[in-house]
């Protein structure tokens, strides 16, 4: 049977990516998709395994081509979602999680209509700034415009199917594989196995 796709999207800050990670060190039926961008890498993150870094160039070429379920510009910088790469996991029986943004993830729905979308929300908008400013690698500028983004973004929660509040990294990692667990659970996913 072909796998979930889940769409958890968040602000920057909010944490979703150690959520999502969290979620696929513990199910391994759960795949992340990895998702080409064409901003540089920040100290620690690995080509292939945090993101593909790729140039603009390259990444409006792959734009060019069909070759994104969904793309966005985001802080000045293109991230998006390959069709291929998702589509073979799905195909595989596996579960994706797309940890996209919220621009993306109106496009996603969009193309997966019967896609599970979570907003990830910080449990304030002082535990935001503080997340953002530990990151460490974002000038002065440029926690400005995240933080106005994030504000902006997080007003789009009410478009989602979930709302998962990361104030304890456990409980919220809890919450997001029972979420991927009922899903699984659903009559249009096992009606056939059932009969």
């Amino acid at each position: 049977m072909i796998g979930n796709l889940f769409i958890v999207s968040a602000p920057s800050g909010a944490g979703k990516t150690t959520l999502v990670g969290a979620v696929v060190q513990a199910d391994g039926r759960v795949k992340e998709s990895v998702s080409f961008t064409s901003r540089a890498a920040r100290r620690g993150e690995v080509d292939g395994v945090h993101y593909h870094f790729i140039s603009r160039g390259e990444f409006e070429v792959m734009i060019e081509r069909g070759e994104f379920l969904e793309w966005a510009e985001v802080h000045g910088n293109l991230y998006g979602t390959s069709r291929r790469l998702v589509n073979e996991q799905r195909a595989a029986g596996h579960d994706v999680v797309l940890t996209i943004d919220v621009q993306g993830a109106a496009q996603a729905r969009v193309l997966f209509p019967d896609a599970v979308s979570v907003f990830v929300l910080p449990p304030s908008r002082e535990t935001l700034l503080e997340r953002l400013e530990m990151r460490g690698a974002n000038a002065a500028e440029d926690l400005q415009v995240r933080l106005k983004n994030a504000l902006d973004e997080i007003a789009q929660y009410k478009h989602f199917d979930y709302v998962v509040i990361n104030d304890d990294l456990e409980h919220a990692t809890g919450e997001l594989a029972a979420i991927i667990a009922a899903e699984r659970c659903r009559l249009r996913r096992r009606g056939e196995l059932a009969e």
